[in-house]
C-alpha cells in the first residue's frame, strides 16, 4: 500500500550493511532522516538575505534622521523639540509646550481661517504657567540679544524679565508681539502641551487692560482649538509609539523574561503532570481573561477610581478633560467582554473532549522525556528573537520620528519682536512642523513587514528543528540507536542550516504575504467605510463579513499547511512545495483518524499560549499602574499599546516553547499515518504508548466514532 513517499518511509529494517539510502535502521546509510538530502529553494534564501540587507539600510535611515523625542514633545518658535539637550538653547528640562499668544490660538480655531495652530508662537517651559492672583505674570521669549540673562536665571524668574525691557519692547509686548506675553488664561499640562481653560483670570485681565494691552479674545474656541490639536489621530499615534519607548522595562520583564519562565514551567508540568494540565489550562485561561477584562474596566473608569487621566501632574479636580486614549480603552474593554463570554462558552463546549487532548499530550510528554534537550532548545531561537526585537523596536522609534522639521508657509499676521535684531520682524515668523514624506510611510510599512517575516522565519526554523528531533525518535522505534544521535536536536539543527533554510524562508514568506494582504484589505475597507457617507446596506455588510471570514480561513489553512510542511521538510529534506503536497496528502487520507485528536490537542495548546500571554499582559498592567509610569517624566499616555505589545511578545515566546509539544504531536501523528499506510494499516515504528493511544483497532476507533 504505497503512500506519497513510496518506499522511502516505512520500509522494514534490512540487515546491517543494506543499501543505506531510504532505509530505516541498519548501520549503513542513515535511513529516512538522512537520506539523499540536498539544498532546496535556494532562490528564496537569497531573497531573504537581500531583504535583511534592505532592512539594515532602511533602519540606518531611521537612526540618522529620527529623534524619538518628537513623538512625545512639541516644537517651539525656533523649531527646537522640547526636551532636546542638543537644541540651542539647551532644553533638556523644558518639556512642556506653551502657546504664548492667546489671540493666535483663537484665530487658528476660527472656521475658514488661514492661520493654523502650528503657526502660533509656542515656547518650551518646565510647567504650564499660572495667572497671578494679585497682578499680571509674563512669559518671555528665551533670553538673548540685549537681555543679559542665563537660561537658569530665566527659569528661576518663572520665565519673566518684563522689568528689563526697553520702552519699545514693552509697547511691542502690549500689542502681543513679544518678547513678553501676558498669562491671562489658566492651563493644565495635557500630554506635554498646555491646554488652555477658557476661563480668563479676572485679576490678570484687569491689569492687562489697565496697562493698555490690546483686546484679548475670550471664547471657548481657545480651549477647543488646543484640545482638537492634541487629540487628532496623528499625535495620538505618536504618543502610543512613544509609550513603547518609555515602557521598555515592562516589555523586557513582562514580554521577554516572564513568558520564558511560565513556558518552561508549563512544559515541565506537561512532562510530569500531564493528566491535570488540560483542566488547569482551561480554568486558568478563563480566570486570566476575566482579570485582564477587569483591568480594562478599571482604566476605563467603569470600576473604581483609577480611570486613565490625560493630565500630567496636579490639576483642579473640577476640570474635566478627556482624550481619545480613554475612548480606545473603553472600546477594548467592550471587546474583552465579548471575548470573555465567548471564552467561557467555548470552554464549556470542549469539556467533554478534554480527555482526548490528555491522551495525545501523554505521547508528547513521553517524547520530551526521551529527547530532553527539547525543553531547553527554544532558548536559542528566543535569544535570537530577543536581539532582533531590541534592534527592531529601536529602529521603529527612529523611523516613526524621522520627518524633517520645516518652517510653515503661513499667510496670517504673525509679527514678533526679534531680540537678536532688536526690532519687530514680520518675515519668517511662522511656526514649524514635522514633514513626513511618502517615502517615510513606505519605510515604516517595510519595517513592519520585516518584523513579521523575521518572526515567522525564526519560529519556522525552531519548529523544523523540533520536528526533525522528534522524527528521529519515532523512526528509530523510540529507542536509543544509531538512528538517534546523542544530541538529536543539534543534528536536526545541522540539517536545517545545511539543507532547508531556503524552504523555511519560502514558507514564512507565504504566511507573511497572506497576513499583509489581509491587513491591506482591512485598511482599505475601513477607509472606504469612513469616506463614503452612504449607509451600508445589509448586503454590503454581509459581503464585507464574508470576505473577512474567507481571508481568515485561508490564513488559518496556510498556517496549518506550513506547519505540516515543516515537519515533512525535517523528515524528508524535500523542498517546501513538495513537502506541503506530501503533508496535505497524508492529512486528507487520514482526516478521520487524526482530525478530532489533533484539533482538540491544538485547542488546548492554543489556550496554553494564551494563558502565558494573558498572564504577561496582566503583569504589565500591574507594572504600568505604579508611580513610575504615572509621574511626569515617565508618564505614559495609555497602558493600551504597552499591554498589547507585551501580550504579543508573550504569545510569540510561548509559541517558541509550546512548539516543543505542538510539533511533537503533529510529527508523531504524521509519521504514524504514513507508517500505517506503508504497512497495511499497522504502524511498525510507533512506540508502545503511541500504539495504545492511536491504535486503529482500539483507542482511535473509539475516538473517531465519538464514543
Amino acid at each position: 500500500m504505497g503512500g506519497p513517499l513510496g518506499a522511502i518511509i516505512g520500509r522494514h529494517p534490512t540487515a546491517a550493511g543494506g543499501d543505506g539510502d531510504g532505509q530505516i535502521g541498519g548501520g549503513g546509510g542513515g535511513g529516512i532522516i538522512r537520506h539523499n538530502r540536498k539544498c532546496r529553494d535556494l532562490v528564496f534564501l537569497v531573497i531573504f538575505i537581500a531583504f535583511w540587507v534592505a532592512m539594515i539600510v532602511n533602519s540606518s535611515f531611521g537612526f540618522n534622521q529620527g529623534n524619538p523625542l518628537r513623538l512625545t514633545y512639541g516644537l517651539d518658535y525656533k523649531g527646537n523639540v522640547c526636551g532636546n539637550r542638543h537644541a540651542k538653547p539647551d532644553l533638556r528640562e523644558l518639556m512642556v509646550r506653551y502657546w504664548l499668544n492667546p489671540n493666535q490660538v483663537y484665530l487658528s480655531g476660527i472656521e475658514n481661517s488661514q492661520f493654523n495652530l502650528a503657526d502660533a508662537r509656542s515656547i518650551c517651559l518646565m510647567e504650564c504657567p499660572v495667572p497671578s492672583e494679585d497682578g499680571l505674570n509674563w512669559v518671555c521669549d528665551y533670553p538673548e540679544g540685549d537681555i543679559r540673562l542665563s537660561m537658569d536665571d530665566w527659569i528661576n524668574r518663572d520665565y519673566d524679565y518684563y522689568e528689563f525691557l526697553t520702552s519699545e519692547m514693552r509697547n511691542s509686548s502690549l500689542q502681543l508681539q513679544g518678547p513678553c506675553y501676558p498669562v491671562i488664561f489658566p492651563s493644565v499640562n495635557v500630554y506635554w502641551s498646555c491646554q488652555f481653560i477658557a476661563r480668563a483670570s479676572n485679576v490678570s485681565l484687569r491689569h492687562w487692560q489697565q496697562m493698555g494691552g490690546v483686546n484679548i479674545d475670550e471664547n471657548i474656541i481657545i480651549d477647543k482649538t488646543i484640545h482638537r490639536a492634541i487629540n487628532s489621530p496623528s499625535p495620538v499615534l505618536k504618543r502610543y509609539v512613544a509609550d513603547i519607548g518609555k515602557a521598555w522595562p515592562v516589555l523586557i520583564v513582562c514580554g521577554g523574561i516572564l513568558p520564558v519562565f511560565l513556558s518552561v514551567i508549563w512544559l515541565l508540568m506537561i512532562r510530569h503532570f500531564v493528566a491535570g494540565m488540560t483542566w488547569i489550562t482551561v480554568i486558568l485561561f478563563n480566570a486570566l481573561v476575566i482579570s485582564v477584562t477587569m483591568f480594562y474596566y478599571t482604566k476605563a473608569g467603569w470600576i473604581g477610581n483609577d480611570a486613565l487621566s490625560v493630565v500630567i501632574g496636579e490639576h483642579d479636580p473640577y476640570i474635566h478633560i478627556s482624550g481619545r486614549e480613554i475612548n480606545h480603552i473603553r472600546a477594548v474593554a467592550v471587546l474583552m467582554t465579548i471575548v470573555m463570554i465567548i471564552a467561557f462558552l467555548s470552554s464549556l463546549a470542549i469539556i467533554r473532549r478534554i480527555l482526548i487532548a490528555t491522551s495525545v499530550l501523554k505521547v508528547a510528554a513521553k517524547v520530551i522525556g526521551e529527547v530532553q534537550a527539547l525543553i531547553i532548545f527554544p532558548i536559542l531561537p528566543y535569544v535570537i528573537l530577543a536581539v532582533f526585537y531590541m534592534f527592531w523596536f529601536s529602529a521603529a522609534l527612529h523611523l516613526f520620528s524621522s520627518g524633517q522639521i520645516l518652517r510653515n508657509d503661513c499667510s496670517g499676521n504673525c509679527c514678533s519682536f526679534d531680540l537678536k535684531s532688536n526690532k519687530i520682524n514680520c518675515d519668517n515668523c511662522c511656526g514649524y512642523r514635522i514633514h513626513y514624506t511618502r517615502n517615510i510611510g513606505i519605510s515604516i510599512l517595510f519595517h513592519l513587514f520585516g518584523c513579521y517575516w523575521a518572526t515567522q522565519f525564526i519560529i519556522a526554523c525552531s519548529s523544523t528543528v523540533i520536528a526533525g528531533s522528534v522524527a528521529s525518535y519515532y523512526w528509530a522505534r523510540g529507542e536509543i540507536s544509531q538512528e538517534i544521535p546523542f544530541l538529536p536536536v543539534f543534528s536536526s539543527m545541522k540539517r536545517l542550516l545545511r539543507y532547508s533554510l531556503g524552504s523555511v524562508a519560502l514558507g514564512s514568506l507565504v504566511v507573511s504575504i497572506v497576513e499583509w494582504v489581509r491587513f491591506i484589505l482591512e485598511a482599505l475597507r475601513r477607509r472606504l467605510r469612513h469616506s463614503d457617507p452612504a449607509p451600508v446596506t445589509c448586503i454590503g455588510k454581509f459581503m464585507s463579513s464574508s470576505s473577512q471570514c474567507c481571508l481568515g480561513c485561508i490564513d488559518w489553512i496556510i498556517k496549518s499547511v506550513n506547519r505540516n510542511a515543516y515537519i515533512m521538510i525535517a523528515i524528508t529534506g524535500k523542498g517546501f512545495s513538495k513537502a506541503s503536497a506530501i503533508a496535505t496528502g497524508l492529512i486528507m487520507n487520514n482526516i478521520l483518524r487524526i482530525g478530532k485528536v489533533n484539533v482538540i490537542g491544538d485547542v488546548i495548546l492554543y489556550l496554553g499560549k494564551l494563558c502565558v500571554s494573558l498572564f504577561c499582559a496582566l503583569f504589565a498592567f500591574l507594572m504600568l499602574d505604579t508611580h513610575k509610569y504615572k509621574s511626569a517624566h515617565n508618564k505614559i499616555s495609555s497602558p493600551l499599546f504597552p499591554v498589547l505589545v507585551t501580550w504579543g511578545l508573550g504569545y510569540i515566546v510561548a509559541t517558541l516553547f509550546f512548539a516543543v509539544v505542538e510539533m511533537s504531536i503533529d510529527t508523531i501523528i504524521l509519521s504514524f499515518c504514513q507508517d500505517a499506510e506503508e504497512h497495511q494499516g499497522t504502524a511498525q515504528y510507533a512506540p508502545p504508548l503511541l500504539m495504545e493511544t492511536l491504535d486503529s483497532q482500539g483507542e482511535m476507533q473509539r475516538l473517531t466514532q465519538g464514543s
